[in-house]
């Protein structure tokens, strides 16, 4: 399942690339992109994951920057 996500707060392409990198480390997640230019976090992960990986994904986030903020779109 591919989820997408609005990702508000990011300060520079670098900062989207860490992120994403820190994101892809989370085993239940297939793939993980993030177009800092479009303000989108896109992820694909099998479904019965979806509570696991979205704690995951928002502990990361706020950990690596703590500005961000996402919502589902």
């Amino acid at each position: 399942m591919k989820k997408t996500f609005k990702i508000k707060g990011l300060d520079c392409a670098n900062c989207a690339t860490q992120l994403e990198n820190a994101l892809q480390k989370i085993e239940e997640i297939k793939s993980v992109s993030i177009s800092f230019m479009m303000e989108r976090l896109v992820i694909e992960y099998e479904e019965e994951q979806k509570d696991i990986i979205l704690k995951k994904l928002k502990k990361i986030i706020r950990k690596e920057e703590p500005d961000v903020t996402i919502e589902e779109i």
